[in-house]
């Protein structure tokens, strides 16, 4: 079987207008990448056509490996050994100035990316469920907000996001999590999620306090408290939870993931996975997708344009839409990190 040329390792970034075709470059030879220009004649290769279906924003596969032609899937960093780097003390990063932290608050970074530390802001307690919403529109997200929980003492009180999905990790701690009646076992760093118009309830279990992020899409500012359970569990997707299994990571060059909750969990909104990151500072990258990603383990320094922080276990970094960034860690034992991708359904597809 024929091999491709490889252009470009990182994909094509283009904006597409509906009711257009755009014929996609199989065989790597166009010098009108990613486009077609008939290198492929007397090879095995044969171009993708692809009518947009709406003006939208996307990206073309350059490494030409993908397995979603036209689109990347995050194939090209299988290409490579290592994941692509940058050097932290390089004259251009040295010059890049750091910003101080500020206990309680954001700290703001460029182009809206900042970095908080919500377990030492203040809380809104629901009975022994105490819970601070740190991501919501007013921070500047447009798809997701985000809530930091803790639950003490036994039985929480029955909670709700309406129409929207909640997609929730448990940072520490054991328990049950009931949602509309079923139940589920939870753990130290098991994800889950609850449906929308579902009802929820945590059971909390031992001497350690549950303590969650939770995070909800479409944005929902607040949540309700009530005191029935509701019988709507949506049963076409039975299993909700997902526990951390370093054998169901997959590879992304010398880096690794696991996606908990997404599609396979009935999340057709959102995707939430978790990684390592080996000591190490990524390329300068975007995405086109919204994120936030959450330190579980390591230390290192979140990088954007024009400025940088440090970054220790228990932050949460928010990312915008094609906000530049690059995250370092420089623990020797690696960081490993949380995310929460909205819209999407792959974290290893970046521009």
């Amino acid at each position: 079987m024929a091999i491709p040329e490889i252009p470009k390792y990182k994909p094509y970034y283009f904006e597409v207008k509906k009711g257009k075709g755009y014929l996609w470059c199989a065989c790597g030879r166009s010098k009108k990448q990613p486009f077609c220009d008939g290198s492929h004649r007397d090879t095995e290769f044969m171009p993708v056509r692809y009518v947009a279906e709406s003006d939208e924003d996307v990206l073309f596969c350059g490494c030409k490996h993908t397995g979603a032609a036209p689109f990347c899937d995050g194939a090209h960093n299988n290409l490579l050994d290592e994941y692509p780097s940058d050097d932290p003390n390089s004259p251009e990063n040295l010059a890049i100035p750091s910003i101080a932290r500020t206990v309680g608050k954001a700290t703001m970074l460029d182009g809206g990316c900042f970095v908080v530390n919500p377990s030492a802001m203040t809380t809104t307690d629901a009975g022994n469920f105490r819970h601070v919403e740190f991501l919501s529109q007013s921070t500047g997200a447009k798809y997701q907000s985000q809530n930091y929980a803790v639950v003490m003492d036994g039985r929480s009180p029955v909670i709700s996001y309406g129409g929207s999905y909640v997609v929730g990790f448990v940072l520490e701690g054991d328990g049950e999590l009931l949602i509309s009646g079923r139940r589920f076992n939870v753990q130290t760093r098991t994800g889950f999620v609850v449906h929308p118009h579902e009802t929820f309830q945590f059971v909390q279990q031992g001497d350690v306090p549950l303590e969650m992020y939770l995070t909800v899409c479409p944005i929902e500012s607040r949540p309700e408290f009530s005191c029935d359970m509701r019988d709507n569990f949506n049963s076409e997707f039975p299993q909700r939870v997902a526990v951390v299994d370093r054998g169901n990571a997959e590879s992304m060059a010398d880096r690794f993931f696991q996606v908990l909750v997404d599609k396979r969990l009935g999340c057709s909104a959102a995707a939430q996975f978790i990684g390592d990151i080996p000591e190490s500072k990524a390329q300068p990258h975007r995405h086109l997708y919204e994120e936030s990603i959450i330190v579980v383990a390591g230390q290192g320094t979140m990088w954007t344009d024009k400025r940088k922080t440090d970054v220790a276990a228990g932050d949460v970094i928010f990312l915008p839409q094609k906000q530049v960034h690059s995250l370092q860690c420089s623990d020797p034992d690696g960081m490993l990190v949380l995310g929460v991708i909205y819209p999407g359904d792959n974290p290893s597809i970046n521009y």
